[in-house]
């Protein structure tokens, strides 16, 4: 059973592969490139020193930028490849039709935005690692596995926005509303901590904001307690998004 289901999402996810293998140069450019502007521009360029934790900016910002690239990489991977499917090539409906298990078809897709998000994480993270400035990072499994999760959690975020969307300038209104705020708000340069009590409540529903202090954490050790609390709530969102995008496949709403 679990072999079968695992060769269906190896069918699903095939093409994709095959496009990251055809255009890894470029996807790893891009993957690159944004991170490690955000670095250079906040790490670097608009402070300096240390935190109020006791580390450097540096070390502080490093993780929240890992956090960010799993969500603009793994959603933007996934959304921007299935809208394509679904809207000009209308190839997606075609594999809808295909013997396959819905849960396969999920997993499958989110495939390329998970293995793209680790791609443009591990890179900023292994070139944060190597940073005199950042001392204090360490590289754990449990830094690999909030990573990842946070992949996962963002791909299938970008399923369901997919399959949502009714056309391209649907996917842009989606991302002007929802994935920009989140970008620069949830904790990712900044400590929530430090914010208003309402504006915090208001960030901790948002998922970026549990992937950021989850990784953090994780990247600091010595500096911060891993917040449990976060990581459960990370993998229900995680499991939101996955009933979600079954239920929009199960209902035909392609």
């Amino acid at each position: 059973m679990i072999v079968d289901f695992l060769k269906q999402v190896y069918y699903v996810a095939w093409g994709d592969m095959r496009f990251l293998r055809h255009n890894f140069w470029n996807i790893l450019v891009m993957s690159v490139m944004s991170p490690l502007l955000y670095l250079i521009a906040f790490g670097f360029g608009l402070r300096t020193g240390e935190t109020s934790i006791g580390v450097s900016y540096v070390a502080f910002v490093i993780p929240g930028i890992a956090a960010l690239s799993s969500l603009s990489s793994s959603f933007s991977s996934t959304s921007t490849r299935m809208n394509v499917q679904r809207l000009y090539y209308k190839s997606f409906d075609e594999m809808i039709m295909c013997p396959l298990s819905l849960s396969a078809i999920v997993f499958g897709k989110c495939t390329l935005g998970v293995v793209r998000g680790l791609i443009a994480c591990g890179l900023i993270y292994v070139l944060g690692l190597c940073l005199p400035q950042a001392p204090e990072l360490v590289a754990s499994p449990l830094v690999i596995v909030c990573i990842v999760l946070s992949c996962v959690v963002f791909s299938m975020l970008g399923m369901a926005a997919a399959l949502l969307a009714k056309s391209h300038q649907s996917m842009a209104t989606f991302n002007s509303l929802i994935i920009l705020p989140m970008t620069f708000l949830c904790g990712t340069f900044f400590s929530v901590s430090d914010l208003n009590v309402v504006f915090q409540a208001i960030l901790y529903c948002l998922p970026l904001t549990h992937a950021s202090e989850c990784i953090r954490a994780a990247a600091l050790p010595d500096y911060l307690d891993f917040p449990v609390v976060s990581l459960v709530v990370l993998i229900a969102f995680g499991v939101a998004f996955f009933l979600l995008d079954h239920w929009l496949l199960k209902t035909r709403k392609v």
